[in-house]
């Protein structure tokens, strides 16, 4: 059963995918039906799940639960992931790479290739207080407070750490 956002418990699971570039408006638009099916038709061995479907800041798919109704089984994150490998193909986009790390910089999210993280965090290119988003989140009322956060405040606070001296 499909249900906003907005309604989903803060205990409720989330699953974050990343795209490899911003949706342009058209795109978000033709697909708003598919993630509405989606969320609305997803079940866990035969139970409707409580479910929501939506894009975030133009390039991150969410998929939200609300366990407390129905848990996810392995054949409904199979489903799930099924769905996300039609949307990469509909779209044109990788959703399931996850080799880059997205930064709000300017107002415009910024990706980054991990490899590059040491030497950005060296040149001043990130800062502690760079929002960074984590898609490691897995709970609603953590998306809701906290993604995206200052990079410090998340697993990447060791890169901002000094350098023991030799």
């Amino acid at each position: 059963m499909f249900v906003p956002f907005e309604e989903l418990p803060p205990s409720a699971r989330v699953w974050i995918y990343q795209a490899d570039r911003p949706l342009m408006g058209t795109e978000l638009a033709a697909v708003e039906p598919a993630l509405a099916q989606f969320a609305a038709e997803w079940t866990s061995h035969g139970r409707m799940l409580r479910a929501s479907a939506a894009f975030r800041h133009g390039q991150f798919l969410v998929l939200g639960l609300d366990e407390e109704v129905a848990g996810a089984s392995g054949c409904s994150i199979d489903a799930s992931v099924r769905f996300v490998r039609g949307l990469e193909e509909q779209l044109g986009v990788s959703l399931l790479e996850k080799s880059h790390l997205a930064f709000l910089i300017n107002g415009q999210v910024q990706l980054l290739d991990r490899r590059e993280l040491r030497q950005a965090v060296a040149t001043g290119q990130l800062q502690p207080e760079t929002p960074y988003f984590d898609n490691t989140i897995a709970q609603h009322g953590k998306l809701a407070a906290a993604w995206p956060a200052p990079a410090v405040q998340t697993w990447l606070a060791k890169y901002f750490q000094p350098s023991p001296q030799r």
